[in-house]
């Protein structure tokens, strides 16, 4: 257990790792940041922080002796860069084996369809006859992703059932799906039919015990989270569903801290395994100001070996992303009544990126 003023080492600068480092200091525990930009927004709010490459072995192996546990804000942390830490002694939470699964869209899929959760229908794609192939398996509507990286949208494309009458027009339409993700080895994923897109913020400490915060219901426009509201409008069966699928998860992974999991809900009220982010979600940044403890506390908590908090909410909440240029409405929103605003530090709002959110609470229903 790291004791009060102990140290939190955290790989990633962003805004999670902001976020991650002033719920720490709110314990009364330090935190040193591990990043390779200059002007991280974690910066600010760190007690320390490296400028270093997360494969600099040097800085690791110089950043280890400085904290008493590790943890990431981001899951494209190369899996080395833990494995190395790991190989020094140190204590990384989450594992390399959420890492590593997250990072590959494939795995991913497969790991879920493991533990008995529903995906969507796929097929890997490592050229343009697996693709076609992957076509004839999953039919079309359907989504072209890279199997690493990306998020907010990036490294996909769709292809869709509309074909002009032209000659071979079905043939250009996959070679340009196949451009669109830079001919890298992906995942062809069938369209899932979903009324709602719906998560779960969940937690696992270093004994085994388990706290889920209330599924949150999601809006996305452009491949970017614009709102999460909870209480999400689903049943309490499909609630139900969803918690089960997310407990397996952590436990599947022997998981030690928060993790973020995304479904599609069907008509019929049944869940569909989007994906899984080994870290605090943006579907969660709610629960600063509608639950006791947060998910960056209860992180916290998890990975210092703490008690885990009490995730039950003591507000309704919306929270609203702000992207780009809509910070410049923040004069505006401060002023709005029962409305938190957050912003992350950032020097430059530029189109698609995530400057701050604001978390508009009302009474609990």
């Amino acid at each position: 257990m790291v004791e009060p003023n102990g140290v939190i080492g955290i790989l990633g600068g962003g805004q999670l790792g902001r976020m991650l480092a002033t719920a720490a200091a709110e314990i009364g525990l330090k935190t040193h940041i591990l990043c390779p930009d200059d002007h991280a927004p974690a910066y600010d709010v760190s007690s320390a922080h490296t400028v270093a490459g997360y494969l600099d072995e040097y800085a690791l192996a110089k950043f280890a002796k400085s904290v008493d546990v590790i943890t990431y804000e981001f899951e494209n942390v190369p899996v080395e860069a833990v494995e190395f830490l790991n190989n020094l002694g140190a204590v990384v939470r989450p594992g390399a084996k959420a890492l590593e699964t997250a990072q590959d869209r494939l795995v991913e899929k497969e790991f879920a369809r493991g533990i008995g959760a529903e995906t969507a229908a796929f097929h890997p794609v490592d050229d343009l006859d697996s693709l076609k192939a992957g076509l004839e398996k999953v039919s079309r509507p359907a989504i072209l992703k890279t199997r690493r990286l990306g998020y907010d949208g990036k490294g996909q494309t769709r292809i869709t059932t509309q074909d002009s009458d032209l000659s071979g027009a079905y043939e250009k339409a996959i070679e340009f799906a196949w451009d669109e993700v830079g001919a890298a080895p992906s995942i062809l994923e069938g369209f899932v039919p979903f009324t709602r897109e719906i998560s779960i913020i969940g937690a696992r400490g270093e004994n085994g015990e388990i706290k889920l915060y209330d599924p949150a219901e999601n809006v996305h426009k452009g491949g970017i989270l614009r709102t999460s509201s909870v209480p999400a409008a689903v049943s309490e069966a499909t609630a139900e569903k969803a918690r089960a699928v997310t407990r397996k998860m952590l436990e599947a992974l022997d998981y030690v801290g928060v993790i973020g999991v995304e479904f599609f809900v069907l008509e019929n009220g049944d869940v569909i395994v989007n994906e899984y982010a080994p870290r605090v979600h943006n579907s969660g940044h709610w629960t600063e100001d509608g639950c006791a403890v947060s998910q960056f506390e209860q992180h916290i908590r998890a990975v210092a070996g703490w008690p885990l908090g009490d995730p039950a909410r003591h507000s309704d909440a919306v929270m609203e992303n702000l992207i780009g240029d809509d910070v410049k409405s923040w004069r505006a929103l401060a002023g709005e009544p029962q409305t938190c605003v957050h912003l992350y530090g950032k020097r430059e709002a530029r189109p698609g990126r995530k400057m701050g959110h604001v978390t508009r609470i009302t009474k609990k229903s």
